[in-house]
């Protein structure tokens, strides 16, 4: 195992391949394990790197009170920085996604592409999004301090689905299989990157600024925020491609991995291409 001191945690990681290097950022309540077949699949012609942020997984928790998306991409530069990558594609998916967007604006020189998978900005369009993004997951809390998120979890996937009319949780049997070979979140560790995920409306984040290639994808069944979301970064993002994964929801590169893969090696293959 392999663990890299950064802002003041031991931050737990994997590499693998040698290339161009291509950072994989998870969501909230995984772990580096979300990102293991792209990162295998890649390897190939990239170097690979997936790490659990902070809260998560092998780093675990921190004794600071709060946690933020600026902090998470401060831990992820520190990342950068110790492992010698030179400005890596930054890949993060749901959560994932709004840390790549806040180390994005934060490391502007740091990266030299964007890959934002079935994610939001820090915009909130009208009040059923600001209900399921920031009400729900905040009510969820005291309910996790009870029976624990996994089945918090399973329940605010069903509610969601039914106040949206989608099958966004796609298969959701993946997300579960991955948490069995990890290690448990910890509760007041759940509590404060879910708190961090709603302050996530208060982020600088500014997508006109945003001046690398970025590839963006959405399940096709994913919740209609996140559909209109993955639409407002195709009229913000000054070059930017949008793709929707067909037979997905929001995990859509556990949904569909094959699809998702060949999309993101296509985007790498042409970042290599214009390098040159």
């Amino acid at each position: 195992m392999a663990f890299a001191r950064t802002n003041g945690i031991d931050t737990y990681y994997e590499r693998r391949g040698e290339g161009t290097p291509v950072v994989f950022v998870h969501g909230a309540v995984l772990d580096h394990g979300q990102w293991d077949r792209q990162t295998e699949v890649l390897c190939d012609g990239y170097t690979t790197v997936s790490y659990d942020v902070r809260g998560h997984g092998r780093t675990g928790g921190s004794d600071l009170a709060t946690y933020s998306m600026e902090l998470f991409a401060d831990d992820l530069a520190a990342l950068v920085s110790e492992l010698g990558l030179d400005r890596p594609v930054v890949c993060g998916l749901s959560t994932g996604g709004c840390i790549a967007q806040a180390y994005a604006m934060r490391y502007p020189d740091g990266l030299s592409g964007l890959v934002l998978a079935d994610t939001f900005s820090p915009v909130v369009f009208d009040r059923l999004e600001r209900f399921q993004r920031l009400v729900v997951p905040r009510l969820a809390i005291p309910f996790v301090r009870l029976v624990g998120y996994e089945r918090v979890e399973r329940i605010m996937v069903w509610f969601q689905e039914r106040l949206s009319g989608t099958t966004a949780g796609g298969d959701y049997g993946n997300v579960e299989r991955l948490r069995e070979d990890g290690p448990p979140m910890a509760t007041d560790e759940f509590a404060k990157v879910i708190r961090a995920v709603s302050r996530f409306t208060d982020s600088s984040v500014v997508l006109g600024d945003i001046d690398v290639p970025t590839l963006v994808l959405y399940g096709e069944n994913e919740l209609p925020f996140v559909r209109r979301h993955a639409a407002t970064f195709g009229d913000g993002i000054p070059t930017v491609t949008v793709r929707a994964v067909p037979d997905a929801g929001h995990a859509s590169n556990l949904d569909n991995p094959a699809f998702f893969e060949d999309a993101l090696r296509e985007f790498l293959d042409g970042l290599r291409t214009v390098a040159r």
